[in-house]
């Protein structure tokens, strides 16, 4: 039975935190076209928040819907029947607390698509490579359907970080045949744990110290991410699937803390299952997309795709933009965007991928993880490092530690200068790469705006 929470119809909702993901407009466009009075509620100013407000207000024309920006009132709070929470607000916040005290029904974008949801649900959570394992995961089960040989899945839909449609607005266009693929933050996942919900397949990539400065500790970051398997549904008769990363410590111990459960189906995944024949059918770089493709081919057999399938569809395969993307050639040089790695581990698997010459741009907003193994990678595969953003410095003193270095070390004060700089630095055959390490929010407003904005500053070098 449907909770009567989610009935939107004549309350006063407040959506706290509008972002620049997509997140906020979807609950936004939801709620005013299930009759609700809206109000989007966000610290960041209507300037910041332009592109967001401008896809609302196009697609909500004759809605009643309001903007309170670069504040939050408390009389929001305590007026809302129901306040609809981004994830990237932690759950001590001051508002929040308000709304508790006052007994308002708090939720989140996520917490409402999993009430609602009629489909199965594959969510695919971890530090790395969650949206590539996502894209490639949808794309494999599409393929397969189309050729109605896996003639039981309707249509496959996927939604994530990953700069596609959000779900919310179309649920009621998903049918129980259909699977949903879904992208999955530690922010969704500490919030799904307010429901007890979890996806039906739940895989993890790998897990490394991340978002520290919510968590505190990577304990508490990983306690947020195992909530995708905590809280899987264990029905004897449609048992759960626990995907796990066997070449990963923590997946690896939660595959044997798991596998125990009756109702639950474990799997795990290595980049050794991957035979040469599918290897040879896929293109991306590095080892760490062998990883991503492994886990997508771990699903993919799940659902019955057999080999020749997976080959088959794999060479259609295109990759996401902002990771490992070639920009440009440019006399002799290529230049990656790989604005994506917003983690050293992701950054260090970008460096791995080449066997050129490389010069790294990294730096960005800081999440207080450490360096240490970056900033030997970089001494050890990069022939200049050039640094921008808060953690500049910290990337910068990482480098120097490691006995080995060699590499030139710039810091720089914006893209732009990192860019020309690089141009300079550079000869042919050499390699570019942007790949950060960190998050984009010093400088950027999100991971794609800095990517965008890399691919403007290297194409005029090319004019």
């Amino acid at each position: 039975m449907r909770d009567p929470r989610y009935d939107f119809a004549g309350k006063n909702v407040l959506v706290m935190g509008l972002g620049r993901f997509g997140g906020g407009v979807d609950v936004a466009r939801f709620a005013a076209s299930s009759g609700a009075k809206v109000i989007v509620t966000d610290l960041a100013s209507r300037q910041q928040l332009n592109d967001s407000i401008k896809k609302l207000e196009s697609r909500c024309i004759g809605t009643d819907i309001e903007f309170h920006l670069g504040s939050h009132s408390p009389a929001d709070f305590q007026h809302a029947d129901i306040i609809v929470v981004n994830p990237a607000v932690p759950g001590d916040n001051e508002f929040l607390k308000l709304a508790r005290r006052h007994n308002k029904f708090i939720t989140s974008q996520i917490n409402i698509f999993f009430q609602l949801c009629p489909a199965p649900i594959i969510g695919i959570t971890g530090t790395n490579g969650k949206s590539t394992t996502a894209a490639l995961t949808a794309h494999l089960l599409r393929s397969a359907s189309d050729e109605r040989r896996a003639s039981s899945i309707e249509k496959v839909w996927l939604s994530g970080n990953i700069g596609n449609e959000p779900l919310l607005t179309v649920v009621d266009q998903i049918s129980p045949d259909d699977l949903v693929v879904l992208e999955l933050s530690s922010f969704q996942t500490e919030q799904l744990a307010h429901i007890q919900k979890a996806p039906k397949v739940a895989l993890l990539t790998n897990l490394t110290p991340n978002h520290l400065d919510r968590y505190g500790t990577f304990a508490g970051y990983c306690a947020a991410k195992e909530n995708i398997f905590k809280f899987q549904n264990l029905d004897r008769n449609c048992p759960a699937v626990s995907i796990f990363n066997a070449e990963d410590k923590v997946a690896a111990k939660w595959l044997e803390k798991y596998r125990k459960d009756a109702g639950r189906i474990c799997i795990k995944f290595s980049t050794d299952d991957v035979s040469e024949e599918i290897r040879d059918s896929f293109t991306l770089l590095g080892r760490a997309n062998l990883s991503n493709l492994a886990a997508a081919v771990a699903i993919a057999r799940h659902f019955g795709i057999d080999d020749n399938q997976l080959k088959t569809s794999l060479s259609q395969f295109k990759p996401l933009p902002h990771r490992l993307e070639l920009v440009a050639r440019i006399d002799g040089v290529s230049w990656y965007n790989d604005s994506k790695a917003t983690t050293p581990e992701s950054a260090i698997a970008a460096l791995e991928a080449f066997e050129q010459p490389v010069v790294i741009i990294a730096g960005g907003y800081d999440k207080n993880v450490a360096f240490d193994e970056l900033g030997q990678k970089i001494a050890e595969n990069a022939r200049a490092a050039i640094l921008l953003g808060q953690t500049a410095e910290r990337i910068a003193d990482a480098i120097k530690a490691s006995p080995k270095n060699q590499t030139r070390i710039e810091l720089v004060n914006s893209l732009a200068e990192a860019v020309q700089l690089a141009n300079r630095l550079t000869v042919s055959d050499d390699v570019v790469l942007l790949s950060p390490a960190c998050a984009s929010y010093d400088m950027f407003d999100n991971f794609q705006h800095r990517g965008r904005e890399f691919t403007r500053l290297v194409r005029r070098i090319g004019d």
